[in-house]
């Protein structure tokens, strides 16, 4: 199963709901220091509701160090954002795929970009839109992704 991972992630809620994403479909969920919000923040906690228990959660405390972990643990990292190449509906994914989403306010830094091996973009049918919700982005992603592989 894909492993979902947050880089930077600013925002409690949004990161509760993928929280309970995760939960539902058994995915791993990583999360990138540094964040905007405390670990223990209430509002992540009632976001995530009370799932929180079932989520396979990993905190890592930079980006290098998730980098390096990813590569000792094997599979491709595929970067989420805007400035991706490929349209995430013609990725074909795979078992052990990292799917990499930055921060709501930023995005995956350019130096994450570049370390990953391929990136991937939702498309986006108006001009007056740069981007989904963070938490709408991984549940259209990691879902597809769940749809392919079974």
């Amino acid at each position: 199963m894909p492993r979902v991972v947050l880089v930077h992630p600013q925002i409690p809620p949004n990161t509760g709901n993928i929280a309970r994403t995760c939960a539902a479909t058994e995915t791993e969920l990583h999360l990138v220091a540094p964040l905007g919000f405390e670990i223990s923040d209430r509002t992540l906690k009632r976001a995530g509701l009370d799932y929180w228990p079932h989520v396979k959660l990993t905190y890592h405390s930079s980006a290098s160090e998730f980098l390096q972990f990813a590569k000792e643990k094997g599979g491709r990292i595929i970067g989420l954002s805007v400035r991706g190449k490929e349209n995430y509906l013609k990725c074909q994914y795979q078992e052990d795929d990292w799917l990499l989403f930055g921060s709501e306010i930023d995005g995956l830094p350019p130096f994450v970009l570049k370390e990953c091996d391929l990136t991937s973009y939702i498309t986006m049918k108006s001009n007056n839109v740069r981007s989904l919700n963070l938490s709408v982005s991984v549940s259209v992603v990691l879902f597809e992704s769940i749809r392919q592989l079974s």
